[in-house]
């Protein structure tokens, strides 16, 4: 479903701030993949997501998506392939627009636009059944501005946006590190969910370890701008936090140690 070959990127070039972000990096996702992307600061991966949704332009390597080289297409063109998840709440939603509004436009993306009522009843009954689902009163709620909801209920939402059309590929960018611990779980719940039931090619960055092996079927580590470890199914269930420190001191040579993940641990 995902092709990256020989993806490489650097910032800033011929300048003092030159930064090598991402270096010949290869990566293949079949359909229904579900990877946790974990590493240090500056290891490489939300350049990696940022590359696949379109946010910047390749230097060197190519990116497949379902058989379809998106390398050079903008990131207005290739969103019909992809459903992404912000980290911060206020992004993923138009805040001034009610719940019903937000949710029929996600739902005509990448569909031809009509002059006609812009939420039937039919629409509204089935975007209700869609919220309650999540056990949040969503679905009593279809016109109340999004600005009302708190940082979880506009995740849960977005969540729900970002998937109501099919993507080929769901970008998750550690879309609950700025959620408090209880609502952070419930929002990973729903994403393993929704994941499953669609059978959604997914990847997931986050500095939660823990988070990153009770998640998905597959685990990779970056540093430097490369993969330098990668996991999956019953391996990557046996996992431990201390076996992926221990892993990346072997691989690095060095701790694997940044504030985050300290608390994360």
């Amino acid at each position: 479903m995902l092709t990256i070959k020989n993806l490489s990127k650097t910032f800033n070039k011929g300048t003092i701030n030159e930064k090598q972000a991402l270096t010949n990096v290869n990566l293949e996702l079949e359909a229904g993949d579900f990877v946790t992307v974990i590493g240090g600061n500056g290891a490489g991966k939300s350049t990696l997501l940022n590359m696949v949704a379109g946010v910047f332009p390749v230097d060197s390597g190519t990116i497949t998506v379902d058989g379809v080289d998106v390398t050079t297409l903008p990131e207005h063109k290739r969103a019909k392939y992809l459903g992404r998840v912000f980290q911060d709440p206020m992004m993923g939603t138009a805040s001034t627009m009610w719940i019903e509004e937000n949710m029929a436009i996600a739902s005509r993306r990448g569909l031809t636009r009509s002059l006609r009522w812009g939420i039937s009843s039919e629409q509204r009954a089935e975007y209700m059944n869609m919220l309650a689902q999540f056990g949040l009163g969503l679905e009593n709620r279809l016109s109340t501005s999004v600005s009302l909801l708190s940082g979880g209920q506009r995740q849960a939402l977005t969540l729900l946006m970002a998937t109501m059309r099919q993507p080929k590929l769901l970008l998750l960018d550690e879309h609950t590190a700025a959620l408090d611990p209880k609502t952070a779980a419930t929002v990973l719940d729903l994403t393993d969910k929704i994941v499953s039931r669609n059978n959604l090619t997914t990847m997931m960055i986050t500095h939660n370890m823990k988070d990153a092996i009770a998640h998905g079927n597959r685990l990779i580590m970056m540093n430097n701008g490369q993969i330098i470890f990668d996991v999956k199914g019953e391996e990557k269930k046996k996992l431990t936090v201390e076996d992926l420190l221990k892993k990346f001191s072997e691989l690095n040579g060095e701790e694997m140690v940044n504030d985050r993940m300290l608390l994360a641990k």
